[in-house]
């Protein structure tokens, strides 16, 4: 069994774990207590000191992951956003007003979204998508991947995946351009298309009525039973990193993709060696807007399938999705979970589990619970760079060292928890040394359902199934709409950069 957890809890602030923000507000707010102190106001001191304790709470203690400070911000920020009407999403071409149909019309977080075709690239000449967030300043390109998986794998097999993930996450650091990746993972009920139309195809005239009944039987049962799989790779460059580059490579449009291609190339080597990917396809941008569509409306992936295969035998077919539709036609963001045409979806994160995590371990999580469910889940690997790492792995060392001390002086035994934590502390900064790259990983995970299912109680099953792959759930409440954007729609977005979250 392959186990990671050789990671450490995130450093939450620099100051006794406060931040700079809650330092100063916690230092403001215990001002009145000392004034009342220094004119002997005994009983104003202690009135002061209570109100000080109740803004500690306040700003301190985490509820579900976020202050209640945060709490308040991100309702308040809602509820404005509400009354002037954000939280909700018309599309244009519903309401007839869509001009140009090669403009993405897409909700919240993908709004800033624009969408260029490559130069031509590979031995195909092939049009890569290329997506510009204007929001974020940044640039990313998606590829549709297939992996044998590691199901039937051996220790040893899994060991050389964990090592090859590795050495991707350290190439991408290495190139000092490439933020962050993501793998995307779609698990998509099966709708039969491709059986129906090669059965269409294949069909004999005068076969026995039996065998069509059989084979018609199975189809049906097959399909409510079967679920098909997607997998998207994401690379993300800010503009700050690649702009003096694609100055030198000719500037504009033009420079960037040539920058991103090279990219492109180093990422695909490791991707199909070490990781053993069977095949690695940078999407185009009618492909990418078909991955869209799909994400925001699994339903509609067999009439698209269906318009695909009638373009073979006429060329005339629009089987292509305009980015004009590839949203939905409406979507509104609530509380506890994210509407969007005819359905429904919940996101949660999930939390890191102290003894580590089995590869593999969000197997579980794919799994539907019952028929026309859809599971997806993003993983992210956002890169840290060199001078902040090394920064973080000294700061670390150095707190691991202050505490080993302390305990010696007071003659205090040091518990099996505390000596793990020092030792993954300094063992950073041997990895690091050696030119290993730091990241800070983290998973968000969706389940969708038609609008005539109780969404709470594919929620809290989606909760159960985190729980039962030995991670701990948390919903992103008020922040449902980039949950889904990130874990559903291959386009980029991150809840590490502050315009998307």
């Amino acid at each position: 069994m392959t186990t990671y957890a050789d990671y450490q809890r995130d450093p939450i602030g620099w100051f006794f774990g406060l931040s700079g923000g809650q330092l100063l507000l916690l230092s403001l707010a215990s001002l009145p207590a000392f004034w009342a102190i220094s004119r002997v106001a005994w009983f104003s001191a202690l009135l002061f000191a209570g109100i000080w304790l109740m803004v500690l709470a306040v700003t301190v203690v985490p509820v579900r992951g976020r202050s209640a400070t945060g709490w308040m911000i991100a309702s308040i920020a809602y509820a404005f956003g509400g009354l002037l009407g954000w939280t909700s999403f018309r599309a244009k071409a519903a309401r007839g007003r869509a001009e140009d149909l090669e403009t993405p019309d897409l909700p919240g977080v993908l709004q800033g979204i624009q969408i260029h075709d490559g130069p031509p690239h590979g031995s195909q000449l092939q049009r890569v998508a290329v997506v510009q967030d204007h929001s974020t300043r940044t640039w990313s390109v998606t590829a549709a991947v297939v992996h044998p998986g590691i199901g039937m794998q051996d220790s040893d097999e899994r060991a050389r995946y964990g090592e090859a993930l590795a050495g991707l996450i350290d190439v991408a650091g290495r190139t000092e351009k490439i933020d962050e990746i993501l793998f995307v993972v779609r698990t998509v009920p099966e709708d039969g298309a491709e059986r129906e139309l090669w059965v269409t195809k294949h069909r004999r005239p005068g076969a026995p009525e039996l065998a069509e009944q059989v084979n018609a039987d199975l189809a049906r049962g097959l399909t409510q039973a079967s679920v098909r799989t997607e997998v998207f790779v994401t690379l993300v460059v800010p503009e700050a990193r690649i702009a003096r580059s694609a100055k030198e490579s000719g500037g504009g449009l033009e420079g960037r993709c040539r920058e991103l291609y090279l990219l492109l190339g180093e990422i695909e080597a490791q991707l199909r060696g070490p990781l053993g990917m069977t095949s690695v396809r940078w999407l185009t941008s009618p492909e990418l807007a078909l991955a869209c569509r799909t994400g925001f409306a699994p339903g509609d992936r067999a009439g698209i399938v269906e318009a695909l295969s009638m373009r073979e035998k006429d060329a005339g077919v629009a089987a292509d999705v305009p980015w004009a539709m590839a949203g939905p036609s409406g979507a509104d963001a609530t509380v506890r979970h994210y509407s969007h045409d005819a359905w429904n979806s919940i996101s949660s994160t999930i939390k890191l589990p102290t003894r580590g995590a089995v590869m593999g371990a969000l197997a579980p999580i794919l799994t539907p619970s019952e028929a026309g469910e859809r599971r997806s889940f993003v993983v992210a690997y956002p890169m840290v760079s060199q001078s902040k790492a090394d920064r973080q792995s000294g700061n670390a060392e150095w707190a691991a060292d202050i505490a080993e001390g302390m305990n010696e002086r007071l003659g205090r035994k040091t518990r099996a928890k505390q000596r793990d934590d020092t030792s993954k502390a300094r063992g950073l900064d041997v990895k690091l040394a050696r030119g290993n790259a730091l990241t800070r990983p983290y998973a968000v995970c969706t389940v969708t359902v038609p609008k005539t299912s109780r969404i709470s109680e594919f929620g809290r099953r989606l909760d159960a199934s985190i729980r039962r792959a030995g991670f701990a759930p948390l919903r992103l409440d008020l922040s449902q709409d980039v949950g889904f954007a990130s874990s559903t729609v291959p386009l980029g977005i991150s809840l590490t950069r502050a315009g998307d979250a």
